[in-house]
């Protein structure tokens, strides 16, 4: 768009409107400010051009019908995952199956984030997560003088090699 305003073209060719935009408000604005820039639109699949009135109701139609298209496929994938979960099968990646005190433990005694995850055959970012779920779930339990906390806090980090 900030070449369409610097006027280095006067022709926008897309392979299909979906590729412009995501939606039809979107993509009618986007059309629009061509359109005030001087700058003709044409669909190579739907074979359509802003050049004149015929082309803009088309454009209006098709991008309406595209926008529905995409909400419907939308609700058939939520209608999908709901039906899935109601039969009880998993839906998304399965759980980590460690021994997550273990992990914890590990790393609060001074081992490194690459030593805990080769050891538990698991990521680095995993290690970091379980470390940070821990100490979410501890931070009411810590009542410690601020030199003990600052000491105590070093250990439990995550991120550190």
């Amino acid at each position: 768009m900030a070449d369409a305003r610097r006027r280095k073209f006067s022709v926008v060719l897309v392979a299909a409107f979906d590729r412009i935009a995501r939606s039809t408000k979107n993509f009618l604005q986007i059309i629009d400010e061509l359109d005030s820039m001087g700058i003709e639109f044409i669909s190579r699949r739907e074979g359509v051009a802003t050049g004149d009135a015929m082309g803009r109701l088309f454009v209006t139609i098709i991008s309406a019908i595209a926008e529905l298209e995409r909400s419907l496929v939308v609700e058939r994938v939520k209608s999908g995952m709901r039906r899935a979960a109601l039969e009880g099968r998993q839906i998304g990646r399965a759980r980590l199956d460690i021994n997550r005190e273990q992990v914890v433990t590990d790393r609060r005694t001074g081992m490194s984030l690459t030593q805990v995850a080769k050891r538990h055959n698991i990521s680095r970012a995993s290690v970091c997560r379980l470390m940070k779920e821990a100490a979410g779930n501890s931070d009411a339990a810590l009542v410690v003088s601020g030199t003990d906390l600052v000491a105590q806090v070093q250990s439990a980090g995550g991120y550190s090699r």
